[in-house]
C-alpha cells in the first residue's frame, strides 16, 4: 500500500524510549506511524493529519494526557477521533473514570503487552478504513446523482426541443398532434365537448415581405404570447400549427365557450397594435379564426374535426379577413 494511501496512528509520548517500544510492536501492521513528545506537539499535527487512532500517555509534564485528550474532543475536526490512554499509573479507578471522562475508548497499562495492543489497534484500523470506505462510496454516489440530475436537465432540454416551437417557445406541431389524440380518447370517453380554434395572421406573407423576416419573427412571437394568455384554463392548449397558424384545443368546451375565446384572441392580438400599412382590412395586424366543436362518436376522426375548423378559417377569410366563423 502507498503510505500517502496507509491509515496514520498517532503516538503522544514525552520519553523517547517509549515511543520506541510501542513503534517496534506495530511496524508490521500497515499503518503510518506519527509521534508527538508532548501534547503541544501532537495538538499542531491534528490539522496535518487525520488519525484513525491516538495512542496517548498520560504523564507529560506542561500539559497532561487528560488535558490533551479534552482539547482534542473539544475541536470538530478530532472529537471523534478513538484516543487509547497508555500509561504506567496505578489501576486506581479514578485515573480510569477520568480517562473515559474526557473521552477515551479504552486504557493500556504499561509494560504494554504486545499482543493485547495490536489486537486493539487492528480494530480501529479496521474501523476506519470502513469509514473511509464509506465515504468514497458516499462521494461517489452524490457523483452520480448529480450526473443524473445533470443528464435529467439535459433530457428536458432536449425534450423540451421537440416539443416546443424554437421561434415562439409556444408548443409545436407535434405537440398538438400528441395533446388532440389524448384530448379525443377523453372526450369520446366521456362524451364531452372538443373544440378546436384555428388563428391565421392576415396578409402575414405581404408584412414579410416588406417589413423583413426579423420583424416577421418579432410579430409571430408577440401573437403567440397573446394567444397563449388568452386560455385561462390549465386544461386548454394552444400551439403553432405551421407558419402563421396557430391552434387552440378546448377541453369540455362547446361553441359558444369557443367563441368566447377566440373573440378574446381577436381583440388581444388588435390591442397589440402591430403597425401593418400592407394589410387590406386594417393599419396593424389582424386574425381571421375559425372554430369546431364535436362530441366524438366512434363513426368521427380527429382529422373530420381539423377539416372543419379549417373550413371555418377558410370562410372566415372568404368573409374578409379580421373574422370569426364557426363550422355548421
Amino acid at each position: 500500500m502507498d503510505i500517502s494511501e496507509q491509515v496514520n496512528i498517532l503516538i503522544v509520548d514525552d520519553k523517547p524510549g517509549n515511543i520506541l517500544v510501542l513503534e517496534g510492536i506495530l511496524e508490521n501492521l500497515e499503518c503510518n506511524i506519527i509521534t508527538a513528545s508532548s501534547g503541544n506537539v501532537a495538538l499542531g499535527l491534528m490539522l496535518e493529519y487525520d488519525f484513525a487512532l491516538v495512542l496517548l500517555d498520560v504523564q507529560m509534564p506542561e500539559m497532561d494526557g487528560f488535558e490533551t485528550a479534552t482539547l482534542m474532543k473539544g475541536s470538530e475536526r478530532t472529537k471523534v477521533l478513538p484516543i487509547i490512554f497508555v500509561t504506567a499509573i496505578s489501576k486506581e479507578q479514578w485515573c480510569i473514570f477520568k480517562g473515559y471522562e474526557v473521552g477515551a475508548v479504552d486504557y493500556l497499562f504499561k509494560p504494554i503487552e504486545p499482543i493485547v495492543l495490536k489486537s486493539k489497534v487492528k480494530v480501529f484500523l479496521e474501523l476506519y478504513e470502513q469509514k473511509r470506505l464509506l465515504k468514497k462510496q458516499a462521494e461517489l454516489l452524490e457523483i452520480r446523482v448529480k450526473e443524473l440530475l445533470d443528464l435529467k436537465q439535459v433530457n428536458c432540454y432536449l425534450e423540451n426541443l421537440s416539443t416546443l416551437d424554437g421561434l415562439t417557445g409556444i408548443p409545436n406541431r407535434r405537440s398538438f398532434d400528441q395533446f388532440i389524440e389524448t384530448s379525443w380518447k377523453n372526450a369520446m370517453r366521456e362524451q364531452l365537448q372538443l373544440s378546436l380554434v384555428m388563428v391565421d395572421i392576415d396578409f402575414f406573407k405581404d408584412y414579410n415581405d416588406n417589413y423583413g423576416h426579423l420583424k416577421g419573427d418579432d410579430c409571430l412571437i408577440l401573437v403567440a404570447k397573446m394567444l397563449l394568455s388568452s386560455i385561462k384554463r390549465p386544461i386548454d392548449f394552444v400551439a403553432r400549427y405551421g407558419g402563421e397558424e396557430f391552434m387552440a384545443v378546448l377541453t369540455n368546451t362547446g361553441k359558444q365557450g369557443a367563441l368566447l375565446v377566440a373573440e378574446r384572441m381577436k381583440k388581444g392580438i388588435e390591442q397589440l397594435a402591430i403597425t401593418h400599412d400592407y394589410s387590406d382590412v386594417a393599419a396593424w395586424v389582424t386574425v381571421s379564426i375559425g372554430v369546431a366543436e364535436i362530441i366524438p362518436q366512434p363513426t368521427d376522426s380527429i382529422m373530420d374535426l381539423i377539416k372543419n375548423v379549417d373550413q371555418a378559417l377558410y370562410q372566415a377569410k372568404q368573409d374578409g379577413r379580421n373574422k370569426i366563423c364557426c363550422s355548421l
